[in-house]
């Protein structure tokens, strides 16, 4: 079927992003919103649901003040072409994934819905357009989030189908190995200097981690981690022995490797505020 172009005046064929985040302008509540790059302007979006489908799934590193930032872009091909831009580790792209992790065939469309949660935060729920029923699936501490938005990039890079309405876009794949996500992750936890890690990959002589032996990446991972503690700690074999016990002991019986060194940072800098 050939889809019919409109004559005239129009806008250029660029996406739209929607920023998600909470936040109020001009007494406007909102949950995501675009932005005016010339203008520096936030413009609230008041509809919290976009349906459309879904067409790639991108990790895209960002500058925000001097610091490197990963972010999920989360491309939907409706009316527009929309590009849904959050943090990796934000609660609205987990609950995004976890629930897209369940869908073997993007051939239909999807609703991807923003809720607002406590304190700032943003959720999102996934709904099948056609039956209007909701895309869930149980949380668990063991999830892997790389080898999910793998997996994911995997589906739609081999979808074939597409409907009349909608025309199939031409997708470029972008998978990214489950190694390079976890060092990008780990870093972007810590606020680690990407050149760092670039000038330690360089003496390994290899360019990104996952040419490295596994042995290897949990030495860069270690690395980072006690660099990071190095100014939080009195005494540095203490928190080496934390690091032994609440990351690699607890990842060793099954834990989320980010969730538990998210907690050892917590539980350093408790030790450094103990000691005041």
């Amino acid at each position: 079927m050939v889809t019919e172009i409109k004559l005239g005046l129009c806008n250029p064929p660029e996406p739209i992003y929607l920023f998600v985040n909470q936040g109020e302008v001009d007494g406007e509540s909102f949950v995501w919103y675009k932005f005016n790059i010339s203008q520096e302007k936030k413009i609230p979006v008041t509809q919290r649901a976009l349906t459309g489908y879904l067409s790639e799934l991108r990790l895209t590193t960002k500058e925000f003040k001097g610091k490197d930032n990963l972010k999920l872009d989360i491309v939907v091909s409706a009316d527009e072409l929309y590009v849904i831009r959050t943090g990796i580790e934000t609660n609205f792209a987990k609950s995004f994934l976890l629930a897209a992790s369940l869908i073997q065939v993007f051939s239909k469309p999807l609703i991807i819905v923003a809720n607002a949660g406590d304190e700032n935060t943003v959720f999102c729920n996934l709904y099948d357009a056609t039956s209007k029923t909701k895309i869930y699936r149980e949380w668990s501490r063991d999830l892997d989030w790389a080898t999910i938005i793998h997996d994911i990039q995997i589906l739609l890079a081999g979808n074939s189908s597409t409907t009349p309405s909608t025309p199939k876009l031409s997708v470029v794949p972008q998978p990214v190995h489950p190694q390079d996500l976890r060092i990008k992750n780990i870093r972007t936890l810590l606020d680690y200097p990407l050149d760092l890690v670039r000038e330690w990959l360089q003496f390994q002589d290899v360019d990104r981690p996952s040419l490295l032996h596994i042995s290897k990446i949990n030495e860069l991972v270690k690395t980072m981690c006690l660099a990071w503690a190095a100014d939080k700690c009195e005494y540095p074999n203490h928190a080496e022995s934390l690091y032994q016990k609440q990351v690699v002991d607890a990842v060793g019986l099954g834990a989320d490797e980010l969730t538990a060194i998210n907690a050892w940072m917590q539980q350093v800098q408790a030790a450094k505020a103990g000691a005041v």
